[in-house]
């Protein structure tokens, strides 16, 4: 009796029952699916750099437009912050007009040789990489992080031991560093500056510790920062986590009247101004239609 060929079902099998396949085919089957594995693979290691791309230019636009890291290197912010603190600054709102306001942390760029003393150390191939992509500052930026104690028009002013006083009103200032005076170096000093426009007044929280507005304006009278030169807001301390908060504007400058009255009449100012038009227009409109009812008539 002859041989059964490869693949045919002989009369004992069952209507079910397939006899097994050879094992060349097997493989072959086999060796097509790993083809097809291998093949993503390489196609996975080929869209890798175009992934590495777009999360670097992704990175590189939320540092320019959004949120920069900046690292604490200093003690003139303590304890609000301390140093080693990485800090998030926001940089979105003042692209929109938005302007500093009192008791907020802000970002600078060195306004005059404020840090001529602090030379900064040449970063590594490491450190020049991480802060293209915004994770740690630049070390070619020359950045200062204060608080705003007064803005364009404010009259600031300390005397001895304290208070501070903004527009006449004395701040209760729980954030300033413990046995400090919040008039700064000097306890015996005394000083009072109206802060021109665009510009503001900025202080370290370690007052005895913080070369600031009240630092460089008795020094050559250059303490006033100009807004254009503020990178953004501090708003969250990011680094370490158990130091993580938020940085809010203190409640001492929300007070009643410590607005200057230049600023308190400019809404007032722009209000009339956008409301003038519209009752023009509106009296057009009234006159308008009286015409026509008259000549209906």
């Amino acid at each position: 009796m002859g041989d059964v060929a490869v693949g045919a079902r002989s009369e004992q099998d069952g209507p079910g029952e397939r006899p097994e396949e050879p094992a060349g085919r097997t493989r072959r089957g086999r060796g097509r699916r790993t083809g097809r594995s291998a093949k993503a693979q390489r196609s996975l290691w080929k869209e890798l750099p175009l992934l590495v791309v777009v999360a670097l230019v992704l990175a590189l636009l939320i540092k320019t437009f959004l949120v920069q890291a900046f690292s604490i290197p200093s003690n003139s912010m303590q304890n609000t912050l301390q140093p080693g603190d990485r800090v998030l600054v926001d940089k979105l709102t003042p692209w929109f007009g938005s302007k500093p306001e009192r008791g907020e942390v802000v970002v600078f760029h060195d306004p005059g040789q404020w840090m001529r003393d602090h030379p900064t150390p040449e970063p590594n191939v490491v450190q020049k990489a991480l802060s293209f992509i915004g994770l740690v500052p630049s070390a070619d930026e020359k950045d200062l992080i204060k608080r705003v104690v007064g803005v364009g028009g404010d009259t600031v002013e300390c005397k001895g031991t304290g208070p501070l006083k903004v527009n006449g009103k004395p701040l209760d200032e729980p954030y300033v560093f413990p046995g400090n005076t919040p008039c700064g170096l000097n306890p015996e000093a005394e000083f009072k500056v109206t802060v021109p426009k665009d510009r503001l007044w900025v202080m370290g929280d370690h007052r005895q510790d913080s070369q600031d507005s009240l630092y460089h304006h008795n020094e050559d009278g250059t303490g006033f920062v100009p807004v254009d030169d503020v990178v953004g807001r501090a708003i969250v301390i990011a680094w370490p986590v158990d130091r993580w908060a938020t940085l809010p504007v203190p409640a001492t400058f929300d007070q009643k009247g410590i607005g200057n009255a230049a600023a308190a009449a400019a809404p007032t100012a722009a209000a009339f101004a956008g409301a003038l038009p519209l009752v023009l227009v509106r009296r057009r409109l009234l006159s308008r239609r009286k015409a026509e009812g008259t000549t209906r008539n």
